[in-house]
């Protein structure tokens, strides 16, 4: 890329992530907001794809492609939003799978947006690096803010991979949010993993603490509007604090993805020889959402799991709407 001797990019030259055919793979609750801010920011250049069709992306300009393949071909990187490296792993192979879409010679940037093992991550990039006759570069790029952060374009995006595919990603997923580069393949997974905890163990502490003060005569906006502004306070209270006052755990961000979040973490902590204490709590936590049944629900079901816990009934103003 040509620049002025002041540093500045001449506005006639186009930057790498304007020029790179972009594609987005996976359009549940997470992809289909990020493709719209990807859509609008290239100005209608981007090729989705998924299971089902997105109507609305296409008519705001977007190219659906019917077959994995199909994007590949039409993609000189994908954004891959599918809940886990199974889902991934699907999609490669086979002959409508990505790497019959990918030319021989052609370089592809792979950018794995789903919450995964770093250790599986490393061993699919290894992987597709002995595919003959493709180049296709694998980095990790895990996000944090969910559905909302998602719409406004406001998600951190932790990005772990060699630097150049790094710096690259992080150019085209800027509009989506703050990417940040945090060291190899893997690392993007790590700190996700890290994240999941905290998030894990602060739901967990929100849902108890909800039904804690409801059933002792609190009222719960009062309570959280106060302790919103002291150390109790954090994005994820602001996200649920409606729902946590109502006890509306209506399916939004799916409680059951937390089981899987918190087993990579596990294996981090294994594989890093830490002892944690807070891990297999809220495993055990989070095993007993599914296995009640409410898995699909929102993650500030754990408001309803304690109150399920309690012979007497619930408080008043908590109906825990399932719509």
């Amino acid at each position: 890329m040509s620049s002025s001797l002041d540093g500045e990019t001449p506005a006639s030259a186009a930057l790498p992530s304007q020029t790179t055919r972009l594609g987005v793979l996976g359009l549940g609750a997470m992809g289909e907001p990020m493709a719209q801010n990807l859509l609008a920011a290239r100005g209608g250049d981007l090729v989705v794809q998924a299971r089902s069709p997105r109507p609305a992306l296409v008519a705001a300009g977007a190219t659906w492609a019917d077959t994995p393949r199909e994007l590949a071909a039409r993609a000189d990187a994908i954004l891959v939003m599918l809940p886990d490296l199974p889902q991934l792993e699907a999609a490669l192979d086979g002959p409508d799978g990505l790497i019959a879409g990918t030319a021989r010679g052609d370089d592809l940037l792979l950018m794995i947006g789903s919450t995964s093992s770093p250790t599986g991550v490393r061993e699919l990039a290894a992987r597709l690096a002995a595919v003959p006759g493709r180049r296709i570069e694998v980095v990790d790029c895990p996000v944090s803010g969910g559905v909302d952060g998602a719409t406004a374009g406001t998600l951190s995006i932790m990005i772990g991979g060699n630097e150049d595919a790094a710096a690259r990603a992080a150019a085209l997923l800027s509009p989506c949010g703050t990417p940040v580069h945090l060291g190899p393949l893997g690392a993007g997974e790590v700190a996700k993993a890290c994240n999941q905890l905290v998030v894990a163990a602060t739901i967990t502490a929100l849902g108890e603490a909800s039904e804690l003060a409801a059933r002792s005569g609190i009222d719960l906006d009062t309570l959280w509007t106060l302790l919103g502004g002291g150390y109790a306070g954090s994005n994820l209270l602001t996200s649920r604090k409606d729902r946590l006052v109502a006890g509306d755990d209506s399916p939004s961000g799916a409680a059951k993805y937390m089981v899987k979040d918190l087993r990579f973490a596990a294996d981090v902590a294994r594989a890093t020889g830490i002892r944690p204490a807070l891990i297999p709590a809220l495993q055990g936590i989070f095993d007993e959402i599914v296995d009640a049944g409410l898995g699909d629900h929102d993650i500030a079901v754990t408001r309803r799991l304690t109150a399920g816990r309690h012979t007497n009934p619930a408080a008043a103003g908590a109906d825990y709407a399932e719509s």
